[in-house]
Formats: structure tokens, sequence, C-alpha cells
């Protein structure tokens, strides 16, 4: 569905009982990302939740109104907790959708019941461990040109995305496929705008390390062992800095244990959000 979410139309869809516990999951990857990989990750949640994913504003196919900063992605997020009519509600977060989550936990801590994490950050200089293992790589030679351009915002439009998006995918995933690649270049929506303004303008001032301690609900951190972008590392920061927060590591998963662990990835989330008791608050 489309709603009008802070004068911007958001692609919404929304699985479960309307009277479970909201879990809202945020994607990754503003202007490449969108609510496929949650949707896939999440849907079989509803059992217990009434889950809800979006297409971010100026990801996907929803609308691309500026501004797209940390700040609106924010009040986006509780607009759609508005709508969906919940108090409190579990938010899921991967990748750049962990910096969105952490910001909204840290800004509305009243308001979440747990925090799910997946290979993310609380800063950025996470960015310089990922040029070292990308240049490091064996598994295929990266142009040094196409990654600077799309890890610093400066893509030419979405073609040149697209290009740019081929070549980093390789490091991804703990077993390289590069037909799964393809697959993954074909089924990206491109919005260069949006992703230029996310890694050019909000990415370089990231930094909420000093701000963590203020989130009070139970946190899961999970990462991939291989993970070449937001690395162990960064988990354990986040960790460290979030008082009720405890860190998985899957053994066998580049950036998206989600994917490639997915049974023993939601097996560890499933028993997470029962131990603290967010499978049983209702909206």
């Amino acid at each position: 569905m489309r709603l009008p979410i802070n004068g911007n139309e958001l692609e919404v869809e929304v699985f479960g009982a309307e009277d479970a516990p909201l879990l809202i999951a945020h994607h990754g990857a503003p202007g490449l990302g969108s609510r496929a990989e949650p949707r896939a990750t999440f849907r079989p949640f509803a059992d217990t939740f009434r889950v809800l994913v979006f297409d971010a504003r100026g990801s996907g196919v929803s609308e691309g109104r500026p501004p797209f900063s940390h700040e609106q992605w924010v009040a986006d997020v509780d607009a759609l907790r508005r709508w969906a009519g919940a108090e409190r509600f579990v938010l899921a977060g991967g990748s750049y959708g962990g910096f969105i989550a952490m910001e909204y936990a840290i800004r509305h801590p009243e308001r979440l019941t747990a925090l799910v994490l997946r290979d993310t950050s609380a800063d950025h200089e996470n960015e310089k461990a990922a040029r070292r293992n990308a240049e490091a790589s064996t598994r295929v030679k990266i142009d040094p040109d196409k990654l600077d351009r799309i890890n610093t915002g400066r893509v030419r439009d979405d073609d040149d995305l697209r290009d740019c998006w081929r070549e980093i995918l390789p490091l991804y995933d703990h077993v390289y496929d590069p037909a799964a690649v393809e697959a993954k270049v074909a089924a990206t929506f491109y919005r260069y705008e949006t992703h230029n303004h996310a890694f050019a303008v909000n990415q370089p001032a990231y930094d909420i390390k000093a701000d963590l301690h203020r989130i009070t609900c139970p946190t899961l951190v999970t990462v991939g062992r291989d993970d070449w972008i937001t690395p162990v590392a960064s988990s354990q920061t986040i960790v460290d800095l979030i008082p009720d927060a405890r860190l998985v590591v899957f053994e066998k998963s580049g950036h998206s244990p989600q994917v490639e662990e997915a049974e023993l990835w939601r097996e560890t989330v499933r028993a997470f959000l029962r131990e603290v008791g967010a499978d049983e608050q209702r909206s």
C-alpha cells in the first residue's frame, strides 16, 4: 500500500494479526535497498508479530522528496508507528538501516520493547576497514575509482550506481557466487540521488557512540564473521556502549547472516525476543 508519511508517499507492506506486537524492519543501503530484504527476513515472524516493512524515503519505489537525512528517516519510522497505532514496538535495522534504528532508539527510548541490529556500525570508522578489506581481496580485483565513487557518494547517475554496485557486490557474501551477484544487480532499485546524499553528506558526520548509552531497551547485535564493510569490531563497539546489549557472531556469513545462515539467524532473534518478552507486549 501507499501511505502519505510526513509529506512523502511510502510503499508499505504489513503482515500478521492487527493486535499482535508491532515489529518494524528498516532496510539498509539508501538508494539501493528496499523492503524486499526485510520482507524476506521478517515475514516468517508474522506468526507472532505484526510485521511492517517499507521502502524508505528515496529508496525502492517510494516517493523521493528530500531531505534524505537521518533525522527525517527517524521521523518517518515514528510516523509509521503512529499509523500502526502502537505505543511501543520492536525495531530492526540492518547495515545502514541499523544507523537509523539506533538513532531512533536514542531519540525515542520509551517507544521500544527491543532493538535488533544486523551488520552495522555506530560511526564511519568502518570505512577504513572496508577499504583495506576491498583492496586485500583475493576474490576479485576491485576498481578503486568505482569503490571511491560509491563509498563517497559521487556516482554520476543510476547507471553509474549500478556499475559501482556490481563492482563491490562480490565482497559481501561468505561464498562468492557470480550468478547470485548478477541476480542482485538485476533486482535492485537504483536511486542515485538518495545514495549520494547518504554517503557524501550523512556518512562523514555520522558518529553516535557518545549517545549509545541512552538506548535503554534490550538490544541484540548480530554480525557475520566475514563481513567486509561493517566488520565484527564495529558490532563489538556497539555492544560495549549500549547498556543491555548482546553480540552474536555468525561464523559462516558475510554481510548478510539473515540470508546465509537464515534458519540459525531467525532462531537466534526469536529466542532473544521471547527472552525479553517483546513477543507478548501488545500494541
